[in-house]
C-alpha cells in the first residue's frame, strides 16, 4: 500500500523531529508497505496544498498524528478539513492517532471524519490496520483502535497490548524525513556548529500525576547497547553531536540512570545530551555520573512549591526535596530545567510568588521560564475532576470554549478569582521576563568587554551572539 505520513507545521522556525510518524512509518515499510511523507512543517505549505497535493498523487492510506494542545487540535481540524476535500477521498483511508485522539476517539472520528483512530503504542497497531484495508483481516480484529462501521455503529476494540522489549521495535525512519533541517533544533547549552536530534531511551513513567494524560502505564526502558548503536548511526551517518532524549523520564531510578550514563561513558560516546529527570534520583553521585557521561540539561517537572499541591498532584515530591536536587544538578554543573506551573485543585495563590522567588534564585536562564496555568487535557485524572464538579462539560466543551491557549486558565480549580489569578501570573512573568532580559544582558555586556578590553580574536560579531 502506499502511504502518506502527515506532519503538521506548528509554525516554529525549526520543528521538533515528528519521533512518532517515523517510527511508524519504520514499522510500515519494514512490513512491505511505500512510505512518503508530507512536510508542511518545513515548507510552511498552506492547508489548501494538501489538498493539492492528494488531488494530485494516489495513496491508500493518509495518517496524521497530534498531541493534545489547544494548537494541534485546531491545526486537526483545519488538515482534516483540507485531506477530505481531496477529489481522491474515497480511494484512500484517512487515519489519526497520537495522545490527542486517543483520550476520546469517538469525538476526533465526528470532528475529523477519518476512519480510524489510533489509541496507544502505533508500531504494531498500524499494521495490522493496513492488513485489514488490505482485506487480509477484519478491522475489528485490531486492537487498540476505534472507528463507525458501514452501520455507522461506533467500535473501539480492546486496548493494545504494550509492547514489553522496546529494543525490538525498529528505529525511526529517519532516511525518510529532511535531517539537515531537523539536526538544527536549538537546546540548551548547544554550540552554533553542533546538530542535534531527539531519540528515546525507553517509554512510559512510573509516576502518576494527575495532569498527565499519557495512557501507556509504567516504564519500559531500552537497553544501553541498543541507545549506544542508535547515537552512533546518528553521529555517523547526520554527524549529530547532541541527543535530546525525549521520553517522559530517562532518570526512572537511581539503578538505570547510572548504569546507562556508565555504559554511555564505557563506549566513549563523546557526544551532549539532555533529558527529562525526577528530583526525586538527583543524588550528587547520580549527577555527578551524568555529567561524566554527557549530560548538559535536565527538565524538572517541578509544578509546585507547595507540599499540599505536591501531594494532590500525586507528584511524589516535596519541597525539600526539590530545592536539594535542583541545588545537587547546579553544583555538578547541570542546567536544570524548572518547570512550574498554577492553578491545580486548591493551590493557594501564594505559590506563584513563591514560584518566583525559586526562579529568581536557582534558574540560569539557559532557557526562559515562565509560570503557565495547569491544563486538565482529557484523559487525566484532572480533567475527570473537572467532569465531576461540572467545570468542564466534555471533550468538545474543553477544545472548543475552555481549553484556548495554553498560558490562559482553561479552568479554575482555585478559590481565587480568574482576574486574581490573571494578575498575579502577569506580575510574576513580567518579573521572570526581566530577570531573563538582564541576564541576556549583562552576557552581552561580558562579551564586549571581552573583545575590547582582552581583543577577543576569537569574536565573530554581535549578530552571531
Amino acid at each position: 500500500m502506499k502511504i502518506l505520513m502527515v506532519v503538521y507545521d506548528n509554525e516554529s522556525y525549526i520543528s521538533w523531529f515528528p519521533q512518532g510518524l517515523a517510527y511508524l512509518a519504520s514499522a510500515a515499510r519494514n512490513a512491505g508497505h511505500e512510505v512518503s511523507v508530507y512536510q508542511q512543517d518545513i515548507y510552511h505549505w498552506p492547508d489548501e496544498h494538501l489538498t493539492y497535493f492528494l488531488d494530485n498523487n494516489e495513496f491508500d492510506v493518509v495518517e496524521v498524528s497530534v498531541i493534545g494542545g489547544y494548537y494541534q487540535y485546531r491545526k486537526l481540524i483545519k488538515l482534516s478539513t483540507a485531506i477530505n476535500a481531496s477529489k481522491n477521498r474515497h480511494k484512500f483511508k484517512y487515519t489519526i492517532g497520537g495522545h490527542g485522539p486517543a483520550s476520546d476517539p469517538e469525538f476526533f472520528l465526528r470532528k475529523t471524519h477519518a476512519d480510524v483512530v489510533g489509541i496507544g503504542e502505533g508500531e504494531i497497531t498500524f499494521v495490522e490496520m493496513l492488513e485489514a484495508f488490505q482485506g487480509k483481516r477484519e478491522l475489528a480484529s485490531v486492537d487498540g483502535i476505534a472507528y463507525f462501521n458501514l452501520e455507522n455503529e461506533y467500535i473501539r476494540t480492546k486496548p493494545r497490548e504494550l509492547i514489553t522489549n522496546i529494543d525490538e521495535i525498529a528505529w525511526p525512519a529517519y532516511d525518510l524525513f529532511d535531517m539537515t533541517y531537523y539536526t538544527l533544533l536549538r537546546l540548551p547549552n548547544i554550540s552554533p556548529n553542533e546538530r542535534c536530534i531527539p531519540m528515546l531511551s525507553g517509554r512510559g513513567c512510573i509516576f502518576k500525576c494527575n495532569f498527565c494524560y499519557r495512557l501507556d502505564k509504567g516504564f519500559r526502558p531500552r537497553g544501553a547497547k541498543s541507545i549506544i548503536e542508535e547515537i552512533e548511526f546518528l553521529k555517523e551517518t547526520y554527524n549529530v553531536k547532541y541527543i535530546a532524549f525525549s521520553d517522559e523520564l530517562l532518570m526512572s531510578s537511581r539503578e538505570r540512570t547510572l548504569e546507562l550514563c556508565q555504559a554511555f561513558i564505557d563506549a566513549n560516546l563523546n557526544i551532549k545530551w539532555d533529558c527529562n529527570g525526577r528530583l526525586n534520583f538527583a543524588d550528587i553521585d547520580v549527577l555527578q555520573k551524568m555529567k561524566e557521561a554527557g549530560c548538559v540539561f535536565i527538565n524538572y517537572g517541578i509544578e509546585s512549591l507547595d507540599d499540599e499541591t505536591l501531594k494532590i498532584m500525586h507528584k511524589g515530591l516535596t519541597k525539600k526535596m526539590i530545592i536539594k536536587g535542583v541545588e545537587n544538578t547546579l553544583k555538578v554543573g547541570i542546567s536544570p530545567g524548572l518547570n512550574l506551573i498554577y492553578g491545580n485543585i486548591n493551590e493557594p495563590l501564594s505559590a506563584i510568588e513563591d514560584a518566583v522567588d525559586f526562579l529568581l534564585k536557582y534558574d540560569d536562564h539557559a532557557q526562559l521560564r515562565t509560570i503557565r496555568p495547569v491544563t486538565p487535557y482529557p484523559g487525566t485524572e484532572l480533567f475527570d475532576y473537572a467532569i465531576e464538579k461540572g467545570l468542564i462539560k466534555d471533550t468538545e466543551d474543553f477544545y472548543e470554549h475552555k481549553h484556548l491557549n495554553s498560558d490562559l486558565l482553561a479552568v479554575n480549580f482555585t478559590q481565587y478569582s480568574d482576574e486574581e489569578i490573571y494578575d498575579a501570573l502577569y506580575k510574576a512573568n513580567m518579573k521572570l521576563i526581566n530577570r531573563y532580559q538582564q541576564v541576556q544582558g549583562k552576557n552581552m555586556e561580558n562579551t564586549c568587554r571581552d573583545l575590547y578590553m582582552n581583543r577577543n580574536i576569537n569574536f565573530r560579531g554581535f549578530r552571531n551572539t
